[in-house]
């Protein structure tokens, strides 16, 4: 996904507020990116907000870790994953077999299907190939949904951008005929005045072997007993009500999905 500033890496360190560290506290580094809202996203105060920001504070808590966020531009987070900039990265990011030949992935913590959205006016009427056959789709670059339209879409104009904001403003302008996101990142900007300019015109079922078996918190390979820590802790905080409470915020409905 499951989102990415094409700019040269965006260096920003922030502690969590998960209680007085101690000496031997487990300490963290959290990679995300602060460009895909609802789930991750950089306010102008220079604050992290999002779902994937929430869980991540509850994991640390709950793993009594001290953590720091840092945010990175999307193509460039799994290498400096690699790298040592940080421990985990949680931004949204589907567990597929080709990311998990470049790191480890534990559980999911969330699983929203992808939609296409489209100008008001538009003649298209669905999410099928026929709908989109002859039509110019933008999608953000080196994503499931970016793999996904490039493998369906074949009779269709795939334009990549490097950031979803950036595809949002020329759907806006008139400079594509849809685009294909999650379908709750889309709803969230179709709900702004924004993006007043378009509307949702079909969802699509997810392909597990392109969208991956939902959102999962990327780690570097062979890193298993890290891996454990934050799947006991995703289990915790949907067993002790944590993980509806952050869901609720955020959405009419259970993130975590089927």
């Amino acid at each position: 996904m499951f989102m990415r500033t094409s700019a040269a890496l965006l260096a920003l360190s922030m502690a969590l507020p998960v209680g007085v560290a101690s000496a031997d506290m487990m300490k963290l580094k959290i990679g995300t990116e602060g460009a895909y809202p609802p789930f991750n996203n950089l306010e102008a105060d220079g604050s992290l907000v999002g779902f994937d920001v929430d869980i991540a504070r509850a994991l640390c808590e709950e793993m009594k870790a001290e953590c720091e966020f840092v945010t990175q531009d999307w193509d460039g987070i799994i290498p400096a994953l690699q790298a040592g900039k940080f421990d985990a990265i949680i931004a949204s990011m589907s567990i597929t077999e080709e990311r998990m030949k470049k790191v480890d992935f534990t559980n999911k913590y969330y699983n929203t299907p992808p939609a296409v959205a489209a100008p008001k006016d538009s003649d298209i009427k669905g999410s099928s190939v026929a709908d989109l056959a002859g039509k110019t789709i933008g999608v953000q670059g080196s994503t499931t949904h970016s793999n996904y339209a490039e493998a369906t879409y074949v009779d269709s104009e795939i334009k990549q951008y490097p950031t979803a904001d950036e595809y949002k403003l020329d759907v806006a302008n008139g400079r594509l005929d849809a685009v294909v996101d999650d379908i709750i990142v889309l709803k969230e900007w179709l709900d702004s005045e924004d993006g007043a300019c378009c509307k949702i015109v079909g969802t699509i079922t997810p392909d597990p072997e392109i969208h991956g078996l939902g959102a999962g918190i990327a780690i570097r390979k062979g890193e298993t007993e890290l891996a454990e820590k934050f799947n006991a802790a995703i289990d915790a905080i949907r067993a002790n009500g944590k993980y509806k409470e952050i869901n609720d915020k955020y959405f009419d409905f259970d993130a975590y999905g089927g």
